[in-house]
């Protein structure tokens, strides 16, 4: 699949639910109103979706929600998907996740063919903790964490860059990843969905972020590479990489090779526009695939070069209306 601008697309990430067990202060608001659970493909269909993207030249494919571990049997597709890695047609297959039920599944993951996984850490203080997940318990997480990494599974820690709340603890974080052997991957909070609180009163660049671990670390460019929009330092004191993900002080967008996949069967074909495909119509239309494998073609067709974020002030509507909770993170 090669899209108007020649990039190659080889990897889909899979929103299986938009339900959460926590509350980001950052991703969603509180009181959330989830999606019916009948207006969601069921796992078989969820399947068949992914299947026929392998078939078109993904490579490497990410289960994320919401918090993808708490979709009922989610197993249950994990195990079906692994016999495209068993078979070669695919080379990854990942997660992303907020830790909480790591622990009852890494295991399982494991046997899955999952070699690695994100997992979600914004502060190391449970009492912060707390307030910026809402209804997480940090404590949990940890467990679930040392489970995978006694599964034999890779980890990097994903946290959200937030000011004011956690931009002193970043040092910290990074110590503590290196530490345990994770990699840390630092990500400015985007203009998704309408929250609670105003996103300029939690925005920090990275490039602040950047500068200001400089005088405390000697940072390198690394030539490391996950397939994601993340560049890499080396950093010298921890002898770890810290990832930068920077959609809006600098995107990512000449070298995307992604597209996402909603559990409603929409594929946004960009994170930051709203243009989409409904490929549920096609897939439940016909038992064969054409009718499924025409309507990919032709959302990759489209597309864009890019997404443009800004960040604006309370008044503006958020720069993209639904939550990442229902995109995929």
């Amino acid at each position: 699949m090669i899209d108007p601008f020649g990039r190659s697309i080889s990897y889909l990430r899979v929103s299986v639910t938009d339900r959460c067990d926590f509350r980001c202060t950052y991703c969603m608001a509180e009181d959330m109103t989830f999606l019916p659970k009948k207006d969601l493909l069921t796992l078989e269909e969820l399947d068949r979706l992914c299947s026929a993207f392998i078939a078109k030249g993904v490579r490497k494919l990410r289960i994320t929600g919401g918090e993808p571990l708490v979709r009922r049997n989610v197993m249950q597709f994990f195990r079906a998907m692994s016999r495209h890695l068993a078979s070669g047609a695919l080379e990854e297959l990942t997660l992303t996740t907020n830790g909480s039920q790591l622990e009852k599944h890494a295991a399982e993951l494991a046997e899955c063919g999952v070699k690695r996984i994100n997992v979600s850490v914004d502060t190391l203080d449970p009492a912060k903790f707390k307030e910026i997940t809402r209804w997480g318990d940090l404590a949990t997480v940890l467990k679930g964490i040392k489970a995978a990494q006694a599964a034999g599974l890779k980890i990097k820690i994903n946290a959200v860059a937030l000011k004011d709340f956690n931009e002193h603890e970043i040092p910290d974080l990074m110590r503590w990843a290196h530490g345990e052997g994770m990699d840390l991957t630092l990500i400015e909070t985007m203009p998704l969905g309408e929250i609670d609180i105003d996103r300029t009163d939690q925005y920090l660049p990275l490039s602040k972020v950047r500068a200001d671990l400089a005088r405390q670390f000697t940072l390198t460019e690394s030539s490391h590479r996950t397939g994601g929009p993340a560049r890499y330092l080396s950093v010298a004191e921890t002898g770890g990489r810290l990832g930068l993900i920077t959609p809006l002080t600098h995107n990512f967008c000449e070298s995307c090779n992604r597209v996402r996949l909603t559990c409603t069967g929409t594929l946004y074909m960009c994170l930051g526009q709203d243009d989409a495909a409904d490929l549920r119509a096609p897939l439940r239309s016909s038992e064969s695939d054409d009718l499924l494998h025409a309507a990919i073609d032709e959302a990759v067709g489209r597309k864009p070069k890019g997404h443009d974020f800004v960040i604006e002030r309370r008044g503006e509507t958020a720069a993209v209306p639904r939550h990442m909770s229902m995109t995929g993170g």
